[in-house]
């Protein structure tokens, strides 16, 4: 029997060792190696070359997102499973964009996790949320902002901290703090999930 070789990407050790206890319990699944963050884990893929990497989105240094966009370009035959905690559509949503083939939440139960490895590895994709939004046509939102704050707006929504953002966009951190108050004013939006949402619903993260 041709086993899957998976590959755990968890900022947690304690949940790192409960998915390859589970895993490795399946006769059709092997665990091949750990991760703790989104640039370890694309180090490894390129050595070990997994069927399958389980993710999780909020990693330290690269998260989950970014990661998942690194293994799509540079290891094109290894397929990506999220395993997060976030449950909202926006989350999925963008997962899904960056090439994600599977979507689990931690609060599922662990057969579920068991049966996407199987599926994204024939082929199949398992989310909650299949189709992804089109940009609204005419006067939006957006039209309330300016092209930097839509720009804040975007690399926050990708994930990026405030200090990556300014590294960026060459402004200091304070402006983008002042960039995301005033989005936050104009349209609302208070949390992360929120500015994903929109920011899909909107085109901005639209390959």
């Amino acid at each position: 029997m041709n086993r899957v070789r998976v590959l755990i990407a968890d900022d947690h050790a304690l949940v790192r060792s409960a998915l390859r206890a589970l895993l490795q319990a399946q006769p059709d699944i092997e665990v091949v190696g750990e991760a703790e963050d989104g640039v370890v884990v694309v180090e490894i893929c390129r050595k070990l070359q997994p069927h399958v990497v389980v993710m999780d989105l909020t990693m330290p240094g690269r998260g989950g997102i970014k990661a998942t966009e690194d293994l799509r370009r540079e290891c094109p035959g290894t397929k990506v499973v999220v395993l997060t905690m976030h449950d909202d559509e926006a989350y999925a949503r963008l997962a899904r964009l960056a090439g994600a083939a599977g979507y689990v939440l931690k609060k599922s139960l662990a057969t579920e996790l068991v049966e996407t490895i199987r599926d994204v590895q024939a082929g199949k994709v398992r989310f909650p949320v299949t189709e992804l939004p089109l940009p609204a046509s005419g006067p939006t939102p957006l039209d309330l902002i300016s092209e930097r704050e839509r720009e804040v707006l975007t690399l926050i929504a990708l994930g990026h901290t405030t200090a990556e953002i300014a590294g960026k966009l060459h402004i200091g951190d304070k402006t983008v703090e002042t960039h995301r108050a005033h989005i936050a004013l104009k349209l609302g939006l208070h949390t992360r999930a929120d500015l994903v949402r929109f920011a899909l619903e909107h085109g901005l993260l639209r390959p």
